[in-house]
């Protein structure tokens, strides 16, 4: 995951995708064809497998090389059909580049994906798969604190996915994540609306997810109120929201991140035992995954131990979640 390797391909590709149609399309041969027939089915294993994988990054090899095809294939001479087609793939496989980014909290990196995507998606007139990208790219804002800056980036994702499918749940996904943002702002009344909007996800039929680009069912809800509530100063709603997501399947991922959520919950309680107990469980889960963004969620417990750290316990914490970030 080299940032000069990283930097170098979205900038080929970038440029490719810039291009019209070239010389004479000759249908049937060369890397696009064989990626318009076989692109879709590899990305949707990459997105599983990214999913299914305790160490995200562990899948970023796989998806470089499929990510230097798309770019061999738009380098091709092609039809503007077979381009669109390219141009999906592109925007679908520079998001779970980002998502692996992200985690290992290579956060202009990310950034730099998701921007390509949503300009892919765009190209390829892809509305959920655009708007999926710039809700990730706000995902960016938020952990860089640029709330407003988040809620404008959201804003747009809103737009474009009322030109989507109706049956997807692109819209509800935007929503939960503009709660994230009003809480960010200490907005009680505009964070409780818009996670209003995203519960309506339960009221879906059929499949209103694809499980790669597009994976908000709903499920994550409970927690991610328990996120909110806990930006918004509401300790007791945090509280009965994260509690109750402890009690659902979760991945390690997020079993880490609710943890660290509630160590957080007690720090801000000054209850520095039941702090320690979900750090040292958070930690556990850290270190067994990889996964920054357990660690970025520790962070945040570090940073609410500093005002305690004349407190033996509160020290001790705050040494533990260091060494974290000093093996990372």
């Amino acid at each position: 995951m080299k940032r000069r390797d990283v930097l170098s391909l979205l900038a080929v590709t970038g440029a490719l995708m810039s291009l019209p149609e070239i010389g004479d399309p000759s249908p049937g041969s060369g890397a696009a064809a064989s990626l318009a027939e076989t692109g879709s089915e590899l990305n949707t294993s990459l997105w599983r497998a990214f999913s299914q994988s305790e160490s995200k990054q562990a899948v970023y090899p796989l998806v470089r090389q499929q990510l230097g095809r798309l770019a061999k294939g738009l380098g091709e001479s092609q039809s503007s059909s077979s381009r669109q087609r390219l141009c999906l793939l592109v925007g679908d496989l520079y998001q779970l580049a980002g998502e692996i980014f992200f985690d290992a909290n290579k956060y202009a990196e990310a950034a730099h994906c998701y921007a390509l995507a949503a300009n892919a998606c765009r190209e390829a007139e892809a509305f959920d798969m655009w708007a999926c990208a710039l809700t990730r790219h706000a995902f960016v804002e938020l952990y860089g604190s640029r709330f407003s800056v988040a809620t404008s980036i959201l804003s747009a994702a809103a737009r474009v996915a009322e030109r989507g499918d109706s049956q997807l749940s692109t819209r509800h996904w935007v929503a939960a994540v503009q709660a994230e943002a009003y809480a960010g702002l200490g907005d009680f009344d505009a964070t409780n609306r818009a996670l209003d909007t995203a519960e309506k996800v339960h009221g879906l039929s059929g499949q209103p997810h694809n499980g790669g680009w597009l994976r908000f069912d709903g499920s994550r809800l409970t927690e991610e109120r328990g996120t909110c509530y806990l930006a918004l100063g509401r300790p007791d709603l945090a509280e009965v929201a994260l509690r109750k997501a402890l009690t659902q399947p979760l991945s390690l991922r997020r079993r880490g991140a609710v943890l660290a959520e509630l160590a957080a919950l007690n720090t801000e309680c000054r209850d520095l035992d039941a702090a320690g107990h979900y750090v040292q469980a958070a930690l556990e889960l850290a270190d067994q995954t990889g996964s920054g963004y357990v660690g970025r969620k520790l962070e945040a417990v570090k940073m609410r131990l500093v005002p305690l750290l004349s407190d033996g316990r509160a020290l001790a914490l705050h040494q533990q979640i260091s060494a974290l970030e000093s093996v990372a």
